[in-house]
């Protein structure tokens, strides 16, 4: 409470006015900010923090452990990325403004037979192993295209059973933490034909390629992929590619 005091300071002159001292007590205002931010601590609704789910290493058990680096032709594929550069070293762009990021990519083992000695690698004759190329593109009204829509098809089953509960969280009928656990598990069940992605990197790729790349896991729910380096049989299935396919 405020109160006001007489000073009593020193011999007065006659008929000088009397000055008095003003003494705020703030124990009450201190009271009051403490009431007031218990108030608000009960009454404010935290935000959930919006951060990346990032799809960590699932713990399933293999009972054989010389399967853990093996996968089969159809689940397998690896991705290698590589960007145009000028002559100073600058990533290029397309009419677009895009980086001119190409993805060279094969299914199961790198195929390298050459019977003819020709020189080039012949065709697989079940179709795995042989080197194509696509680019980073987003979705069409018609659906996925580019990379995405190679990685699409190779994880539809998961896909396709992630949206089923999507669909149910849109519709309010499950939590969100209830569709992130659904989610995780169906991402790591062995039951489901899942690909297993390997990301590879030439030296001329850029970084906002590998991360792309990375970003593609997530957009397809795909679990399963690790980042290696280059090989030689790599360095000869893309020597091979350019041979075939000239850049115009």
């Amino acid at each position: 409470m405020a109160q006001i005091e007489q000073s009593d300071g020193g011999k007065k002159k006659k008929g000088a006015q009397k000055k008095m001292a003003i003494h705020v007590d703030f124990t009450p205002m201190v009271d009051m900010n403490m009431l007031l931010i218990t108030f608000f601590m009960l009454c404010t609704t935290m935000i959930k923090s919006q951060t990346l789910n990032i799809s960590l290493p699932s713990n399933e058990k293999i009972e054989n452990e010389e399967q853990q680096s093996k996968a089969k032709n159809s689940e397998a594929i690896t991705l290698i990325l590589t960007t145009d550069r000028d002559a100073n070293g600058n990533v290029k762009s397309d009419a677009e403004g895009r980086p001119m990021n190409t993805i060279y990519y094969y299914e199961g083992k790198p195929y390298t037979a050459d019977a003819d000695k020709d020189g080039l690698i012949d065709v697989s004759p079940d179709g795995y192993g042989i080197l194509r190329a696509e680019k980073f593109l987003g979705n069409t009204p018609e659906g996925e295209q580019g990379i995405r829509k190679i990685l699409h098809n190779k994880n539809k089953d998961a896909l396709a059973k992630i949206d089923e509960q999507k669909a149910l969280w849109r519709e309010k009928k499950i939590t969100d933490e209830e569709f992130q656990k659904k989610a995780k598990e169906i991402r790591n069940d062995s039951t489901l034909t899942r690909p297993v992605v390997i990301i590879k990197a030439t030296p001329e790729a850029s970084w906002e390629s590998v991360i792309t790349a990375l970003d593609e896991m997530q957009i397809n729910q795909i679990s399963r992929y690790q980042i290696d380096n280059i090989n030689q049989v790599d360095s000869a299935l893309i020597l091979d590619y350019l041979v075939k396919n000239p850049k115009k």
